[in-house]
């Protein structure tokens, strides 16, 4: 490879520009429940960058770093932001911020004269003016990874003129890296396909198989260390570990006996259409197992997943003190339920990974139960993370409740967990000496050099 094209890729490798302000390291913060020094530094850092991406493990305090920045941004501004969340989870963004000193209104629609931080939901979005506001929160952007969905072109198109934007996630998708371009879209940092050109290839005729090309690698993880921080725990930034060492995570596999097959031998339905008779002839050993689990302890609540409404309608009939949440309810009404289970007016919740499997707070929970599994290891990861996060006190335990024929559902989604903590380690281990430079640089306070006196030269260098 000849000098004059390395010259090239290097000229085109720029990394992104910073785009916001500096603040002091002691005045981060609004009076409230002070800042662990990690989040501070990453709050500080994502201001000067302006437009930042968190990649921050379930528990690490995203909702608190999120809105202590919003809060900065609206006081720098003069202006207000919005802060996008998942169902269910504009309410608990509300609360928590109130913790650390700051103010966040829900809204469900545009304020009249908008000034401060706001919170809502990602399905009320299109009723607010992007223009009206300083910066824009998406909380849980992994909203974003399918590229060709309506709301993460509206979303990037909608809010491209925001001059201050934040992403923040528990961990891009395991299977692939084109996640990492629409937040790097979003952001404005850069456009997919032009990530995709400069720093990947694709194998043969599936466009959604992308890998790094060899010469490219160092550069695309320096690239990403400039408006992405991965963390998985503090250490991974330099900072003490201390209260984020998380209580042992119990799984406890349950499989019922099917039918699905031969005479002789049970087969393993490997088709969409087969896993769903599989899953079909099995609803009832499924849900019967659950309830039994379920009632062995009758003191602890409970977290239910399900896959499907005949699921639901069958554990909800077969559990007593339960409760169900879906698609179809009203948003009130996910709300009540939700906060029911929160302050234990309701044991025992039911509900989809689809509807409550992201962003909400329930480390007061240690029981789950999945009535099956689906191929989706994003949402069985983020299901299984609403109890077993940093803050909860407890050893967790979670049944997943199978069946024979459903092996290889299973198998699939472990091979995801191993794709997810191999991309997570790779992540890291590239990023992480790049990631400690721009986080713990954004962090050193530098005295400005203000000189009182003429300097006099002597005559012998004159």
């Amino acid at each position: 490879m000849n000098v004059e094209y390395l010259e090239f890729v290097k000229r085109k490798t720029k990394l992104d520009e910073p785009s916001g302000f500096d603040i002091h390291e002691a005045d981060v913060g609004f009076g409230g429940m002070p800042l662990k020094d990690f989040q501070r530094h990453i709050v500080k850092w994502a201001l000067r960058r302006g437009r930042a991406a968190t990649f921050a493990n379930t528990g690490l305090g995203k909702t608190a770093m999120q809105t202590t920045w919003a809060g900065h941004v609206a006081e720098h501004a003069g202006g207000a932001v919005l802060i996008a969340a998942p169902l269910c989870v504009a309410r608990q963004t509300q609360q928590e911020a109130k913790k650390f000193g700051v103010h966040v209104e829900y809204v469900r629609e545009m304020p009249a004269d908008p000034q401060g931080v706001y919170v809502t939901n990602y399905e009320m979005l299109d009723e607010f003016e992007p223009e009206a506001f300083a910066g824009v929160v998406l909380d849980e952007s992994s909203i974003l990874k399918n590229r060709d969905g309506k709301t993460r072109t509206r979303i990037i198109n909608d809010w491209k003129r925001c001059p201050y934007r934040l992403s923040c996630t528990a961990t891009p998708s395991p299977n692939d890296y084109m996640e990492l371009g629409n937040q790097s879209e979003f952001l404005g940092i850069m456009g997919m396909d032009e990530m995709l050109a400069m720093f990947f290839t694709h194998d043969g005729g599936d466009t959604s198989k992308w890998r790094l090309k060899g010469h490219g690698r160092k550069k695309f993880w320096q690239w990403l260390a400039s408006w992405a921080v991965t963390i998985r725990l503090p250490s991974d930034l330099g900072f003490d570990d201390t209260g984020y060492i998380l209580p042992a995570l119990h799984m406890h596999e349950h499989l019922v006996a099917s039918q699905y097959g031969d005479d002789m031998f049970t087969s393993i339905a490997q088709s969409l259409t087969e896993r769903r008779q599989a899953k079909k002839e099995t609803l009832e050993q499924r849900v019967a197992k659950v309830a039994e689990i379920v009632a062995q302890e009758p003191g602890e609540s409970w977290l239910i997943w399900c896959h499907t409404n005949d699921e639901a309608d069958l554990l909800r009939k077969s559990i007593p003190e339960s409760v169900e949440i879906r698609g179809s309810d009203h948003l009130l009404r996910k709300e009540d339920a939700i906060n029911g289970f929160l302050d234990g007016t309701v044991r025992v919740l039911i509900t989809k990974p689809s509807i409550a499997g992201m962003g909400l707070n329930l480390q007061h929970c240690a029981r789950m139960a999945f009535v099956g599994l689906d191929d989706s290891f994003e949402q069985m990861y983020q299901a299984v993370r609403r109890c077993w996060r940093f803050g909860q006190a407890r050893e967790v335990h979670s049944h997943i409740v199978s069946a024979e024929s459903l092996g290889a559902i299973k198998a699939n989604v472990e091979s995801k967990e191993r794709q997810m903590e191999a991309m997570q380690a790779s992540m890291v281990e590239h990023m992480v000496g790049m990631m400690q430079r721009e986080v713990q640089s954004a962090g050193v306070e530098k005295a400005e050099y203000n000189p009182t006196q003429d300097m006099v030269l002597p005559a012998w260098v004159a």
